[in-house]
């Protein structure tokens, strides 16, 4: 069985990050993708959906610096969804894309200011998880 899903869309809020007390980063941010077709009256349509995106240590250490709202990117990784009850009892349901690699695309944005150089993908580490169950802070 293979859970795996690519993603080429536009950072739709600035990353949130968080370091853990074990010294593990994690980012989350949400991600827009569109889908343009015809309806049967041959007009175009449009329709995007949200995704959001969790990247796990280095990845998200490299997230957290350069990815921007905005920005064109791509994410491979897996699907995973998970469970839990409020104080009221009532149980809700997140589903994320847990990232296992990123490529920003594109160049630089009109109006952007960029100082610092992209690190090179053979530069960052690819360890972020299949994470261990143990690592995860929910």
């Amino acid at each position: 069985m293979i859970n795996k899903i690519i993603l080429v869309g536009r950072v739709g809020k600035e990353v949130e990050t968080t370091h853990l007390d074990s010294g593990l980063t994690v980012a989350k941010f949400s991600m827009a993708t569109n889908e343009v077709f015809k309806d049967k009256e041959g007009n175009k349509k449009e329709n995007t959906e949200w995704h959001q995106v969790v990247l796990w240590r280095k990845l998200a250490e490299v997230a957290e610096q350069y990815v921007k709202k905005g920005d064109l990117l791509y994410i491979e990784g897996k699907v995973k969804t998970r469970s839990w009850e409020d104080k009221d009892g009532k149980k809700h349901y997140s589903t994320e894309v847990i990232g296992d690699s990123m490529q920003m695309l594109g160049g630089k944005k009109e109006n952007t200011q960029q100082d610092t150089p992209m690190p090179k993908e053979e530069d960052i580490p690819n360890d972020q998880p299949g994470a261990d169950e143990d690592d995860l802070p929910f």
